[in-house]
């Protein structure tokens, strides 16, 4: 009996410093292996159930395929599950396991912001993101093939779903351009479409027809289109999820039917696009009226699904907040924080004169959308967790986190987050099946960190918690420890650090300024301390 038990602790102990080793010389990752035993961790699953452990996890290759428990808190524990002769086995006593989220809204970077696929990618597994929907983007083809790269994990990249954006490529201007550019969408591989807006004939003929090919769909309803076709005919054509919020006070609109624009308004000019939209809540039906009530009701019994991407919008009412999250100096691209600038030409980048009037007007327009989505998701309506980073101070995995805290503002209870970022997503990507949960059978797409979330989702940042410890140290804790995609183990913190040294080896010309905006002064000796003579 003690011959095997001290065979199994050698196994664990071989595995880590294998591990280990292998990443020493910059290999990120490791396996899949024909055995991979999880040992004593706590389950956070992405149904809706409270933590269990301690729980053993068998991985063969790709595949979960036994879950069992193995004791009780504090007792002894007994192995159920048999280390095979191929068999590896990490021991994780008093971690926690949790579902690989799914971000539901994630661009991969872009040419404007000079963000390559590789650095998006690295800081997406280093959170735990292992499935991505990108919603437009470079174009299907690019897509497709990191698609395919990433299902064949040539490279260290998230699962990808990738919606064109709709009419890209063609001229889309009769219901027939529309039915035929649908169909070559699907033809060339595509998941779904993303919609931004266009007449209601041509959206309407689109939506079904995407819908009868057995494709998803999303909709950024802009204001260019949103007066004649809301979320309402979108959820009705057959939508899958509407993107933001636009939209969604149009549908709730009662004593009009267009936003109330002021007359110098021009939708080119970034800010009046968001400074404007901080207050179309206020403009829309009251909490619980009856017409706000009709509308959620039906798009609930429409199987509608909601990607709020609270996150990305967060600057509107705190914008020094967002510029001065730690995480930008040693993870934020020097290419990327200039194009985050004001601009009266980069997307979002609208801080032309941002000051405290509008802040105040976001501040009231996120609580009256927070308690939609509550309710929404109240009533048994699908809410899931999309970032939307690369745009308006927020960085790609670090976004995704803080989408995870404002859901929580908005009033949902933890379990109820991780379920949004994991299962709601899966289901609304129609991979339930597949991935969202911690099943026999799922892929094996797991997070394994060393804190516990539901106590405190500011674990799951690349940078950790703040905690004061027994001995009155300040420390970090946190940050994911393992993220396992496909059977493969990458280890998340040398994922940050591989981003981290990048920066650093850029030239000194091109590195972030230490968030100083000061103009540099030449020193003087104040007035009243000069010498009288």
């Amino acid at each position: 009996m003690k011959v095997e038990i001290l065979k199994k602790l050698q196994c664990v102990f071989l595995f880590t410093l294998q591990f280990f080793f292998i990443n020493g010389q910059e290999n990120l990752s490791q396996g899949p292996y024909e055995q991979l035993i999880l040992r004593n961790v706590t389950l956070i699953n992405g149904n809706g159930a409270p933590p269990i452990g301690p729980i053993d996890i068998e991985i063969k290759q790709n595949i979960i395929t036994k879950i069992k428990t193995v004791g009780y808190p504090g007792i002894s524990k007994k192995n159920n599950i048999k280390l095979e002769k191929n068999g590896y086995e990490l021991n994780l006593d008093g971690m926690y396991v949790l579902p690989g989220f799914v971000d539901m809204h994630g661009h991969i970077g872009g040419n404007s912001q000079g963000a390559d696929p590789e650095y998006v990618f690295n800081l997406w597994m280093a959170h735990g993101i292992t499935t991505v929907r990108e919603p437009s983007g470079r174009g299907v083809d690019f897509n497709l093939d990191l698609k395919k790269k990433s299902e064949d994990n040539s490279i260290i990249a998230p699962r990808i779903f990738t919606y064109t954006g709709f009419g890209r490529g063609s001229e889309v201007n009769t219901v027939e351009d529309a039915v035929k550019w649908v169909r070559e969408n699907a033809k060339k591989g595509a998941d779904g479409i993303k919609f931004f807006g266009s007449p209601p004939e041509i959206l309407d003929a689109a939506i079904k027809e995407n819908k009868r090919l057995g494709l998803r769909s999303a909709f950024h309803h802009a204001q260019m289109s949103v007066a004649r076709w809301n979320v309402l005919h979108s959820a009705r054509a057959g939508l899958t999820t509407m993107e933001h919020w636009y939209g969604l006070p149009e549908a709730l609109f009662d004593d009009r039917t267009i936003q109330n624009y002021p007359a110098n308004y021009n939708y080119q000019n970034e800010q009046h696009r968001f400074e404007e939209a901080g207050k179309l809540w206020s403009q829309s039906a009251k909490p619980f009226s009856e017409h706000w009530n009709n509308v959620m009701n039906e798009l609930i019994e429409l199987d509608f699904t909601i990607d709020p991407t609270f996150n990305i919008y967060e600057a509107s009412r705190d914008l020094h907040r967002a510029r001065r999250a730690e995480w930008h100096e040693d993870y934020t691209l020097p290419s990327l924080w200039k194009f985050y600038e004001p601009s009266k030409i980069s997307h979002g980048s609208y801080w032309h004169y941002w000051g405290t009037e509008q802040e105040v007007e976001w501040k009231n327009n996120y609580k009256l959308w927070m308690t939609f989505i509550n309710e929404f998701k109240n009533r048994g309506g699908r809410v899931t967790t999309g970032s939307d980073s690369g745009f308006i101070y927020q960085l790609y995995g670090f976004a995704f986190v803080r989408e995870l805290e404002l859901l929580r503002e908005a009033g949902f209870h933890p379990l109820e987050i991780i379920r949004s970022a994991t299962l709601n997503g899966a289901e609304a990507l129609g991979v339930e099946n597949k991935i969202g949960s911690i099943e026999v059978g799922k892929f094996a797409d797991i997070i394994i960190i060393e804190e516990n979330p539901l106590e405190n989702l500011k674990v799951l940042y690349g940078t950790g918690a703040i905690k004061l410890n027994q001995n009155n140290e300040v420390v970090r804790v946190g940050g994911v420890k393992y993220t396992i995609k496909d059977g493969i183990i990458y280890d998340s913190k040398l994922l940050l650090k591989k981003v981290k040294r990048r920066q650093r080896n850029l030239p000194k010309s091109l590195l972030l300024p230490k968030m100083n905006l000061r103009k540099k002064q030449k020193k003087t000796r104040p007035q009243h301390l000069k010498r009288l003579k």
